[in-house]
């Protein structure tokens, strides 16, 4: 029946836009206060994100995989610099840097959002992804997580660049007692429910998000992003295969992942 996966799918287009999403959220006050100050990128509006916060993180408002993430920051010596990729540069004017700036991220529309000051993992930052399904009731169950520990010379935590997935328990280890560090993974879970939940209020036919934390030197979880179409294959590279296999079988089982999919995604995975 074409009904219910082609619904979906066309549903989740009208996701795609990081500002949309972002808005949706600071509606509901229960999930607003671990949203991160988020405004639409322009000469202003970034100029003010690192008058208040000193770091924030530039991103196009549709894209995967953390690229085209560009980490912007003010020195207390009132220089400024952009960090993009593997590359950083340095300016003494932020009118100077930001006319940089304009030619390196292309001509998509951006969001500038809040840098969080993240933990960090033998000196690398990481954060985590949460994924959030529905299963064959029907009901939303969160089927795994997983931590993302940066690159080392990168300001992004994403698989697809450079990051190293890592079970969590262990990126959180240096932080809490093992029994705390169990209690507040399941935390981390219940809000990854709570906003599933709310998306499905509004958006009834989608079937699995990804939600993406990260967490500042108090534990604060904030909403980093929120992805309406998740990849799997993060989850495929913890030693432990249950999480996986419970994600892939959900995607099956709610027609959102093809077999030929399946095959393009091995191989990708054995180069």
């Amino acid at each position: 029946m074409p009904g219910q996966a082609d619904n979906a799918r066309q549903q989740l287009t009208t996701l795609s836009s990081k500002w949309s999403k972002t808005k949706f959220l600071l509606k509901h006050p229960a999930l607003r206060k671990y949203v991160p100050d988020t405004s639409l990128y322009s000469y202003e509006s970034l100029l003010d994100m690192l008058s208040k916060h000193k770091v924030a993180y530039v991103k196009p408002v549709k894209g995967t995989s953390g690229n085209g993430v560009i980490k912007v920051v003010k020195h207390h010596n009132s220089k400024f610099t952009y960090h993009v990729g593997t590359s950083t540069r340095s300016f003494a004017a932020y009118k100077d840097m930001f006319t940089s700036l304009q030619q390196t991220k292309y001509r998509r529309e951006h969001i500038v959002q809040k840098g969080i000051d993240l933990l960090t993992y033998k000196g690398l930052i990481f954060d985590l992804r949460i994924m959030v399904q529905k299963n064959e009731k029907k009901q939303w169950e969160v089927t795994a997580y997983i931590g993302r520990l940066a690159h080392p010379q990168k300001a992004v935590t994403n698989f697809h660049n450079g990051g190293t997935p890592m079970r969590l328990e262990a990126l959180l280890r240096p932080f809490l007692s093992d029994d705390k560090n169990a209690n507040y993974i399941e935390s981390l879970k219940d809000l990854g429910y709570r906003i599933a939940t709310e998306f499905h209020k509004s958006y009834p036919k989608f079937m699995e998000i990804g939600i993406d934390f990260g967490l500042d030197s108090s534990l604060k979880p904030w909403i980093i992003e929120v992805n309406t179409r998740p990849d799997a294959y993060i989850f495929d590279q913890l030693k432990d295969k249950t999480m996986f296999q419970r994600v892939m079988l959900l995607k099956r089982f709610n027609g959102l992942l093809s077999s030929q999919r399946i095959k393009q995604k091995k191989t990708v995975r054995r180069r």
